[in-house]
């Protein structure tokens, strides 16, 4: 018996949904999100300074880092946390007893005076470790 593929009433409503759109949709949402996941990661507000286009080498993925941020009145933050400077410190003392020490990511405000870095790199220094990161804006 051969089959029809006609409708018999076609003013009927259609029982049937074709989700594949919907599904391209939400993947591509998905996408999206996972990207602006990562790029809002670094919730405290620093106006990092800026440099010419190809100035620095790639950033290695599979190396540990740690942020220490400078907002633009001086603050310090440990990751998201304030924090002292004592207390940052005693931070860095556990991070440098670590067989495999991160490299540390010190971002700072470009309306900060060199001083204020300056200090934060004997900071780091006096705790014993040597990898520093200064992440700036490429223009």
């Amino acid at each position: 018996m051969a089959r029809t593929f006609k409708r018999k009433d076609r003013l009927s409503a259609m029982s049937e949904i074709n989700v594949t759109s919907l599904l391209d949709l939400v993947f591509c949402l998905l996408i999206i999100f996972m990207i602006t996941a990562s790029v809002i990661e670094q919730s405290i507000p620093v106006k990092l300074p800026t440099q010419a286009q190809g100035a620095s080498p790639a950033r290695d993925t599979k190396q540990k880092y740690v942020n220490i941020t400078m907002d633009a009145q001086g603050n310090l933050f440990y990751e998201k946390d304030p924090v002292s400077a004592d207390g940052l410190r005693a931070q860095l003392k556990a991070l440098a007893a670590e067989a495999d020490p991160p490299i540390i990511n010190v971002r700072m405000d470009r309306k900060l005076l060199i001083q204020q870095l300056i200090d934060v790199w004997t900071m780091i220094n006096q705790a014993g470790l040597t990898k520093l990161a200064v992440p700036t804006v490429v223009n």
